[in-house]
């Protein structure tokens, strides 16, 4: 196989053009000249035949007839610049005509061109003003904002309304296909959540154990890690790492099968691709990240003691005694709420995402970083909206 690839790059390289040239003779009326192109007018002579029509093209003067009898092959490259001469001597009110002698097949490929190329930068309008340029980007920013709004409560109405939620065989809920979702998202992100939150733990103890050292209070990093773990660490970093694990799967998975044309199909069966694609991942993703969540905990909580027995002194038994005085079960529920919600953020912003791509891998590739980031951030935004509401109730 290397061989042949070997043996077709050489043939390739070894390819040689017959230049382009232009023969000039006049058309026996006295005003006017004839072209004869010859020799390939490819993109590998592209850059010498322009020179040469650039040097002709001032000299010349009245109606010009350019024939392609004696053209060996041509490209686009080739065709574009017979093209932008035959443009240019039209704007000057000059007659150009195509005389082909190989039956139309390259007149037609001129044709086919435009009369020009825009450049970059180029636009049919007014150049927009200052304000414009100022407040135009917040003000798609906005519209965007109010569209993934509608976008995410069309897609959870119709998760809840379209999928049938009872068993049986008109059942617009899969069993099959919610354990399926439980099991990628949920059971396979065990071991990078253990070891994530294991190492937060680890983390949050050494360095709150360093700075009480100070004070002779090196026993309340027990109360920090217990408190800040359950009750905002331990839920939002799995939510993160579940935005960027499954969040992203989602929008990649839905977006392919956009870009194939799958949900299109759906809809022609009379399935509706909300209820047979984004809700078993809803819930799904509902009931996972709660569970995680509590493993999270427990790993975060089994570093925190590792560090504080080797880094401090504080036994197993101090730290469980300690830990139990410290926490209560509003510290543990305060967390957990937000599990399924954060779950329903990611679910629906993936599932948006996944929907809006095109058809092209750029896009494919856009919307998952988008759908990310997004998800991340909204996670964050409603940890911080549930924090000023805990406060405001003194819970």
């Amino acid at each position: 196989m290397l061989g042949q690839v070997r043996e077709e790059a050489r043939d390739l390289s070894a390819t040689t053009f017959s230049p382009a040239g232009i023969d000039v003779s006049d058309n026996g009326s006295g005003s006017g000249q004839i072209w004869k192109l010859t020799g390939a007018w490819r993109h590998q002579t592209a850059v010498a035949a322009g020179r040469r029509i650039d040097e002709l093209k001032d000299k010349a003067g009245g109606p010009l007839q350019v024939d392609l009898s004696g053209v060996e092959g041509m490209d686009t490259s080739g065709a574009w610049l017979i093209r932008r001469l035959i443009s240019d001597r039209q704007r000057s009110g000059e007659a150009v005509r195509l005389v082909d002698g190989g039956g139309e097949r390259y007149a037609d490929l001129i044709k086919a061109l435009p009369e020009e190329l825009k450049r970059p930068g180029e636009g049919d309008g007014e150049r927009p003003t200052l304000f414009e340029r100022l407040f135009a980007p917040a003000g798609e920013a906005v519209v965007e904002i109010w569209e993934d709004l509608v976008a995410a409560m069309y897609i959870l109405g119709s998760a809840v309304r379209g999928a049938q939620l009872k068993l049986g065989r008109h059942s617009g809920l899969s069993p099959a296909a919610v354990v399926h979702q439980l099991d990628r998202m949920g059971v396979r992100a065990v071991p990078i959540i253990v070891l994530m939150s294991f190492l937060i733990g680890a983390i949050i103890a050494q360095q709150g154990a360093f700075q009480l050292r100070y004070f002779g209070a090196e026993v309340f990093v027990v109360d920090l890690v217990g408190i800040l773990q359950l009750r905002e660490i331990g839920v939002l970093l799995t939510a993160i790492m579940i935005a960027g694990r499954s969040g992203s799967a989602i929008t990649a998975e839905i977006g392919s099968m956009k870009m194939r044309e799958e949900i299109d199909a759906l809809k022609v069966m009379g399935l509706s691709p909300i209820g047979v694609l984004v809700f078993p991942r809803l819930v799904a993703l509902t009931v996972a990240l709660p569970l995680l969540t509590v493993i999270a905990n427990f790993a975060a909580l089994g570093g925190a003691a590792l560090v504080a027995w080797a880094y401090s002194g504080i036994t197993v038994d101090t730290f469980l005694s300690r830990l139990k005085e410290a926490i209560d079960m509003s510290t543990v529920v305060s967390g957990m709420i937000k599990a399924p919600f954060m779950a329903l953020i990611i679910g629906i912003v993936a599932s948006v995402e996944g929907l809006k791509v095109g058809g092209s891998a750029e896009s494919l590739g856009r919307h998952v970083t988008t759908s990310v980031v997004k998800a991340i951030f909204v996670v964050i935004l409603v940890d911080g909206l549930f924090a000023m509401f805990y406060a405001a109730i003194d819970f």
